[in-house]
């Protein structure tokens, strides 16, 4: 009889600690979906997360509002840390077809979200959000120059693409990105080159095994190593040292065995 008197009064005293936390936790929890979270005056910036400077953000506020003005888009900004009024927003702001929403969150891998209208869609495709996201929200480019500046720089791109009629991918060519494509150039350039190696006694070039590994080298060379560098900035300097990177890579490949021949030779 005793210990069956323990065991109700250890399952009552779990079920009273349970509910216990979850009354205690149950107000903070309504924090994470409050609409009484939003202004009382419209703005196209919420910043719940106080990532951009007062100053800043007054600027940003009134270029947002003259952006709209001038071209019918509407962008909207709400930073986040461990409150947000949540899907309230959309009624707030009036979200549409025509508007972009980026949410500043710092507690995920990357700061940056959007939600996108979709006549938004044929002027900036998926892929550009995607890429946008990666570009600036990342860990490493908010570490370098902070939150304000990833949801700045992300907005003057969507700005900007907008104003000249869409892009299919985001501006600008970051030095990581144009190292991958010089990198791809090389690696191409040395596929040729093995490939063009000479088979038979007296032949100069084996174009033959060049032509049929075209579709490798020619991807890592032109779809890699050329098409990001002239889709995204009309600079002819990293074009041309992927051109020099490819032809080097290929000069390498091809050489190598008759020079290590001719030292072997010598030996």
């Amino acid at each position: 009889m005793q210990h069956l008197f323990s065991k109700k009064f250890l399952v009552s005293l779990v079920a009273f600690v349970l509910t216990l936390s979850v009354w205690a936790i149950a107000p903070e929890a309504k924090a994470y979906d409050d609409p009484s979270l939003l202004p009382a005056t419209q703005t196209p910036v919420i910043d719940l997360g106080d990532f951009i400077p007062t100053l800043q953000e007054k600027t940003l506020v009134k270029d947002l509002e003259n952006f709209e003005a001038e071209t019918g888009w509407k962008l909207r900004v709400l930073t986040q840390y461990d409150r947000t009024p949540g899907r309230a927003v959309k009624k707030f702001w009036g979200l549409n077809d025509k508007s972009v929403l980026l949410i500043a969150d710092s507690r995920g891998g990357n700061l940056l979200g959007f939600n996108v209208g979709d006549d938004l869609y044929q002027f900036l495709p998926r892929t550009f959000w995607i890429e946008l996201q990666t570009r600036f929200g990342n860990l490493y480019f908010v570490r370098e120059n902070g939150e304000n500046q990833s949801i700045i720089k992300a907005l003057d791109t969507i700005e900007t693409c907008l104003r000249q009629g869409g892009c299919n991918v985001v501006p600008g060519l970051p030095q990581e990105q144009w190292i991958l494509t010089l990198i791809t150039s090389v690696v191409g350039g040395c596929i040729l080159g093995f490939a063009a190696l000479p088979r038979k006694q007296g032949q100069i070039l084996a174009w033959q095994w060049a032509l049929i590994f075209s579709p490798l080298w020619g991807i890592l060379f032109i779809a890699f190593g050329i098409g990001p560098v002239v889709t995204r900035t009309s600079d002819w300097l990293p074009l041309f040292r992927n051109i020099i990177g490819f032809t080097l890579g290929a000069l390498v490949a091809y050489l190598s065995p008759m020079i290590a021949d001719s030292s072997a030779s010598e030996t």
